[in-house]
């Protein structure tokens, strides 16, 4: 059985990656999961500065899912650098770095000074954060997409994997547009703008007023923009949203993503990943599939 997938000029050795912000910089999650079988690892996504992120509440828990307001709380290109990439690129996997940027230059230089590093395989434009303000929503616009993932692209030799926003009207059209600006691949999705409500204290419970959604709410949501983009555009997918189970992961592969990230089921089932893992040449199996590549976009329409 050949669980490995293909991501444009990236090859992981199978379909399961965990999303940035959701896994930590890995150190606090090697003592739980066995982090060299992960198909890939996402750090949280850093940025130029430090930063210290929105104010609290940062969290809460709604019926089915979480919003979060973070607001990109992460340590810096230079500690990453210098404190993160170092243990990174011995646990044996994948190492895709998140990125985000309040301009064009930012994601450029981010580009430059990550991707050029010993130990990165590619790199991730998180295009699409909506917990953070200021700067551009290079996600909510085809041609910003398309000039920054461009830009990045030629700033260096790593694949480059487009997270983009579903908070968009056609977000095929922004999809094509990372792929013509030289993306090796989509993520879809990041979180859906969401808000939570004290009715007695007549105020949002997030202290940034509102945050991203995510967990199963919106698995709908990401099938169908996998779904979209994949009738449309032809460089790979990675499904993002609410995937916490071998069905999960099934659906997204059949519907046109080559990989999956697990995001919001790493909080209270940090093992999630590599029982996936476990589960996947049994799921291929059960549908006559000896590899993931089979399955991938055979969604009858």
């Amino acid at each position: 059985m050949d669980i490995s997938t293909t991501l444009g000029r990236l090859t992981l050795k199978n379909p399961i990656m965990v999303a940035s912000g959701t896994f930590g910089y890995a150190r606090e999650m090697e003592g739980i999961v066995d982090v060299p079988r992960l198909g890939a690892v996402l750090p949280k996504t850093i940025t130029a500065e430090p930063r210290i992120g929105n104010a609290p509440w940062r969290t809460v828990e709604t019926s089915a899912g979480l919003l979060n307001a973070i607001g990109l709380d992460n340590d810096g290109v230079d500690a990453f650098l210098e404190n993160h990439l170092p243990y990174l690129k011995e646990i044996g996997t994948s190492i895709v770095v998140s990125v985000a940027g309040r301009t064009q230059d930012d994601f450029v230089s981010l580009a430059e000074r990550v991707g050029n590093s010993a130990g990165v395989a590619a790199i991730e434009l998180n295009l699409s954060c909506p917990n953070v303000s200021g700067g551009i929503d290079f996600g909510t616009n085809a041609q910003s997409c398309l000039g920054v993932v461009k830009a990045a692209r030629e700033a260096c030799n790593v694949p480059i994997l487009a997270k983009l926003t579903p908070n968009v009207t056609r977000i095929a059209d922004i999809a094509q547009a990372a792929a013509d600006g030289g993306a090796d691949a989509v993520c879809l999705i990041n979180t859906v703008l969401g808000m939570a409500v004290n009715w007695r204290t007549r105020k949002p419970m997030l202290g940034n007023g509102m945050g991203g959604l995510s967990g199963p709410a919106i698995k709908p949501i990401a099938l169908r923009c996998v779904h979209q983009v994949a009738s449309a555009v032809k460089i790979p997918i990675i499904g993002i949203g609410g995937i916490a189970s071998i069905d999960d992961v099934m659906q997204f592969l059949v519907t046109g993503a080559s990989a999956v990230q697990i995001g919001t089921a790493n909080y209270y089932d940090p093992t999630v990943s590599t029982r996936l893992i476990d589960q996947l040449p049994a799921a291929l199996a059960e549908i006559g599939a000896s590899s993931v590549a089979e399955i991938v976009g055979t969604l009858n329409k």
